[in-house]
């Protein structure tokens, strides 16, 4: 009897253990209190690895961006190839603020962005990573940061093009970092091309190739803005 008493009693106490850890909610470390949707960064260490723990939580978890959100931008620098066509630096300097331009105009477009600054080569270290990235971006007080970088030449085959053939292409690359969790949520890379010809204004081939390239780059901009305003429209 007594033993029949003692089993009762530890069967009762197992589920009591059991009911309560089924109803008890996740650590607030690293949920909200009424849904599994991930609040923090679960990379724990500088290295941005993750934990088998972690992995589950990533992949099962919810995920929503912020509203009305603080963007920062970090323009990764293409190879020197891409300087090679230019007359100058300032020529170079000035097409690339011209992209830049473009990118914050087109966030700005989508009506969920609040502000867009650009993180300055200083406060990134130069052993990249989206470890200082990510703490570049907190010291502004930004909600998501923009990593793009772009690439542009004209097709080998026309390199020594006539007065009447240039052909160039672009590939621009893409990342949005959502500066709380350290997750990447929309990742892009559009490619593409633009014939042309050399104009009666233009004094040199190198004016017509800067010129080919940079439609090339642009319309890879454009295309890029309007996949990142749905991508924000969906998911704020």
């Amino acid at each position: 009897m007594k033993k029949i008493i003692y089993l009762i009693s530890a069967f009762t106490l197992l589920m009591s253990c059991v009911t309560s850890r089924e109803l008890s909610s996740p650590s607030s470390d690293y949920y909200s209190s009424d849904s599994e949707s991930i609040t923090q960064s679960l990379f724990n260490d500088k290295n941005a690895s993750i934990s088998e723990e972690n992995i589950q939580k990533i992949l099962t978890g919810k995920f929503k961006l912020s509203e009305n959100l603080r963007v920062a931008i970090v323009k990764l620098e293409s190879n020197s190839s891409q300087r090679k066509y230019y007359w100058s630096d300032e020529e170079y300097l000035k097409t690339q603020q011209s992209y830049l331009d473009l990118f914050t105009q087109n966030l700005k477009n989508s009506g969920k962005v609040k502000s867009v600054k650009l993180i300055p080569d200083l406060l990134i270290s130069n052993n990249l990573s989206f470890t200082n990235i990510r703490e570049a971006a907190i010291r502004t007080q930004s909600d998501i940061v923009v990593v793009y970088s772009i690439s542009s030449d004209i097709y080998s085959k026309y390199k020594m093009f006539s007065k009447t053939d240039i052909k160039a292409f672009a590939t621009t690359q893409l990342i949005i970092m959502d500066v709380k969790t350290g997750l990447i949520p929309f990742t892009t890379i559009v490619t593409k091309d633009v014939q042309s010809r050399k104009k009666e204004n233009e004094l040199n081939d190198s004016e017509a190739i800067n010129r080919t390239k940079n439609e090339a780059v642009l319309s890879t901009i454009n295309e890029i803005g309007e996949q990142m305003n749905d991508f924000l429209k969906s998911n704020l």
